[in-house]
């Protein structure tokens, strides 16, 4: 599988970023891209919100946006794939181009503006995997011109309820304006009231409540954080994705270190992982927390866990990596286990959180 990325690689990045990201959609749908064999050990199961993971690496929303090819990419071994974001009706998202790769940085800015099919067609597809298995989650967004976007969020999790693994409402996108002011106090509160009176009712006909999920920002301050560390403990969020792209910008090479949008990939690593460790500390370990932003290497991945991950998502380093990087991690996870002479991943989580709390990494 390397070596089949090592010749694709060049054809992929002499296009530009979003018609690569179309023609790998095509190669994953048609079948040309084989099966990844990753390692399976148990050491790396992990059960959360009532779900079993075979391993704690998952592809982060925004890859498989219309849920064209979730089998495809639990076929390269990762242990979960996030699907969307969806919106309730179709939507085109912004201008093109909205996606651009900063090879040197080795980093992603997009402005996509969560492009779409919608609910409709999107459910259409996840109902014809329904009994594959797998976990797939849903991770739900709001359309830009909607009048209200609350409302939008408790539609897709009523829509979504019986087929999704779970569901992630996703208030951090910085590409839909306003769109982050979700993720104030007042304003949280009553879209997770909202969501979960969505989800509790869809549970009635449904037979099961999927797993709730809220993914935030990582620009957030302080007082920001400990607000929705509040909200979530209090109305029971079954976990946090800590976090979506970022609207800063660290020092950058690349010629496309001026476009707006969000930026992801390795620039985004230590900020994503401070948060994540005080977003651990702030919910006392008390809900699951998923590490995402920079993950590039089995070294990523575990200072990830340290910090106060119970599971992972990446996207960006596949650009330049390719979808080996799964397997890679996998088999760095359980080395630095074995060196530790640690039994299990979940040993691990948070186990270096006040050190990144203190401003960085330890082994």
């Amino acid at each position: 599988m390397s070596g089949l990325f090592s010749l694709a690689r060049p054809v992929l990045h002499a296009l530009d970023a979003e018609t690569a990201h179309g023609l790998t959609i095509a190669a994953l749908k048609s079948g040309l891209v084989p099966t990844v064999q990753v390692p399976r050990d148990t050491c790396l199961h992990v059960s959360c919100f009532g779900l079993d993971f075979p391993n704690p690496v998952g592809l982060a929303a925004g890859f498989d946006k219309n849920a064209e090819v979730p089998d495809a990419m639990l076929a390269q071994g990762f242990g979960f794939v996030e699907i969307g974001s969806v919106t309730p009706r179709p939507q085109a998202g912004n201008d093109k181009p909205r996606l651009f790769r900063l090879a040197e940085d080795n980093a992603v800015i997009n402005r996509m503006g969560f492009n779409n099919d919608g609910h409709a067609r999107v459910f259409g597809r996840l109902s014809q995997r329904a009994g594959r298995g797998g976990i797939v989650g849903v991770n739900l967004g709001a359309n830009k011109d909607s009048g209200d976007r609350i409302a939008d969020y408790a539609l897709g999790a009523a829509a979504f309820n019986k087929l999704a693994s779970y569901i992630t409402v996703n208030v951090s996108s910085p590409n839909t304006p306003g769109l982050r002011g979700l993720q104030s106090k007042d304003e949280l509160e009553t879209l997770i009231a909202r969501v979960r009176e969505a989800l509790d009712g869809a549970a009635k006909s449904d037979g099961r409540r999927a797993p709730l999920l809220l993914k935030i920002a990582p620009d957030l301050i302080e007082e920001e954080l400990e607000d929705i560390a509040k909200v979530c403990l209090s109305l029971e969020v079954d976990g946090i994705i800590v976090s979506n792209t970022t609207i800063s910008r660290p020092p950058l090479t690349s010629s496309h270190k001026g476009e707006t949008g969000g930026l992801s990939g390795a620039p985004l690593f230590r900020l994503s992982t401070v948060q994540l460790a005080r977003m651990r500390r702030m919910t006392g370990g008390k809900v699951p927390l998923v590490g995402a932003g920079g993950i590039a290497s089995a070294e990523d991945a575990w200072q990830k866990i340290r910090a106060g991950a119970s599971l992972l998502q990446l996207y960006s380093a596949l650009v330049y990596k390719g979808p080996q990087l799964v397997g890679d991690i996998l088999t760095g996870l359980i080395e630095r286990l074995d060196r530790r002479g640690l039994s299990h991943i979940a040993e691990a989580a948070g186990s270096g959180t006040d050190d990144w709390l203190k401003g960085g990494p330890r082994t």
